[in-house]
């Protein structure tokens, strides 16, 4: 059963991927908003900003890097809706597959198409000045961190991607995550923040995943904020998993 499950999924894996090596377009889309960002923060706002650090642009790359991510699950919702109204997984079903084959697919193309978007997004941040004496094992360990993440926010965009009922929905959920990293410590320190909005920049998952690769990247010692991000990102990934594999058998059965 394992190995027809594992025959499955990289078959179909192989048909999502050939689909967006047709559309690169979606991951250059992906990448271009945390770019301009990127640019206009270190170029524009990065002159009058306080944060400690002698490269702006090695400060805020933590959290472009997140926004990176929550803008390219989108894609994953749509592709997901796209499948579901145009009856792919009912003809999917039909055939002698894994019920779940179809959906891993999915999950696993959003990690390739948003490891891909990381990368060029990380050219970029070289380019424009970002430097790291991180050794190898620091670059594993970010490397897991935004993989982790990835892997969760993936799980969170499947549920609208099955559950939506126009294709404006399926997508507007990303809006949040991509405004979340500026209520943490991405782009200011949070005790520069109002009393109010600190509390909350410094108690949600972004503020932690955000210090963790931070600090991986300048060698610094990482602290408990390392061991907080792993568990927000677990915890995220497993809940969103449940109710997303809830989401998938309600609709398929």
């Amino acid at each position: 059963m394992s190995k027809h499950f594992f025959g499955d999924t990289t078959v179909l894996l192989g048909r999502s991927l050939r689909h967006i090596s047709r559309s690169p377009d979606t991951i250059v889309t992906t990448a271009i908003m945390p770019i301009a960002m990127m640019l206009m923060f270190v170029y524009v706002f990065g002159g009058a900003i306080r944060t400690g650090s002698d490269s702006y642009v090695n400060y805020m790359l933590p959290g472009i890097l997140l926004i990176t991510v929550a803008s390219g699950i989108a894609y994953t919702a749509y592709r997901l809706f796209m499948d579901m109204k145009g009856g792919i997984f009912e003809r999917f079903q039909s055939m002698p597959t894994a019920r779940s084959s179809v959906l891993w697919a999915h999950v696993l193309t959003s990690l390739v198409a948003n490891l891909v978007s990381l990368v060029v997004v990380m050219l970029v941040a070289l380019l424009m000045g970002f430097r790291s004496s991180a050794g190898l094992s620091a670059w594993l360990s970010v490397a897991g961190i935004l993989i982790l993440f990835t892997l969760a926010l993936t799980w969170i965009a499947v549920i609208p991607g099955l559950s939506a009922k126009t294709m404006e929905g399926a997508s507007a959920f990303s809006y949040p995550l991509i405004f979340l990293p500026f209520l943490s410590s991405a782009f200011v320190p949070t005790d520069t923040m109002p009393t109010v909005v600190r509390v909350f920049a410094e108690n949600q998952p972004v503020t932690s995943i955000v210090n963790a690769v931070r600090a991986l990247f300048a060698e610094q010692p990482v602290g408990n904020d390392i061991w907080i991000a792993l568990g927000w990102c677990v915890g995220i990934l497993v809940v969103a998993y449940v109710f997303a594999m809830n989401t998938y058998r309600r609709k398929i059965s």
